[in-house]
């Protein structure tokens, strides 16, 4: 299985981000059957921890150390908002995405809390440091690259609607020509 920990936006949220990608670049040259790789929405999601792959007869340890993240979360919940954004990489490696404006220490927080309680119960994860984003494309070099830096400054002053994070959710992800994730367990923070 392949799994990872996510933090979803609220449907607004989510509404108002599809709004933006659709004036942009990235979301025009998709509408017009260029192979952009725009993400799809039900892809959509802030990635608090990913695991990779985990052996099935883990499933119930990956579980028990979501649900007891999401019980000794002490925080307050997070209350934030999909703002600005930016590329990794670049040329054919490409990747768009919006951050997140809010509590981002309280996002960082629980992500901490989520972490430390996969390293309780010894299952593997990435360790890089956890930064609040979420994947709009892959585009690559699909686009121009003065198209993908003016989407890039078309989020520098994007904010989209605050949302307060109420659950984490692990999913399972499905790679393939039709990715799609789905929720195994979803929890509500403490």
């Amino acid at each position: 299985m392949r799994l990872f920990v996510a933090a979803y936006p609220s449907a607004a949220a989510l509404d108002d981000l599809a709004d933006q990608v659709s004036t942009m670049h990235v979301g025009r040259a998709a509408a017009a059957g260029v192979n952009a790789r725009v993400t799809a929405r039900p892809l959509w999601h802030l990635t608090l921890a990913f695991l990779g792959d985990v052996a099935n007869d883990r499933r119930d340890d990956v579980v028990g150390a979501i649900e007891a993240a999401a019980e000794r979360f002490d925080g307050q919940r997070p209350m934030v908002r999909l703002a600005g954004g930016g590329t990794f990489g670049r040329g054919r490696f490409a990747l768009l995405w919006v951050g997140a404006d809010g509590d981002v220490a309280g996002l960082g927080s629980l992500a901490g809390t989520v972490r430390a309680e996969l390293r309780r119960a010894r299952l593997p994860f990435d360790r890089k440091p956890f930064r609040a984003h979420l994947t709009i494309a892959r585009p690559g070099d699909r686009i121009p690259g003065s198209d993908l830096a003016d989407d890039v400054a078309h989020l520098s002053t994007y904010q989209g609607p605050w949302w307060t994070l109420t659950e984490i959710t692990l999913v399972e992800s499905h790679l393939g020509p039709h990715p799609r994730h789905d929720p195994l367990s979803v929890r509500e923070l403490g």
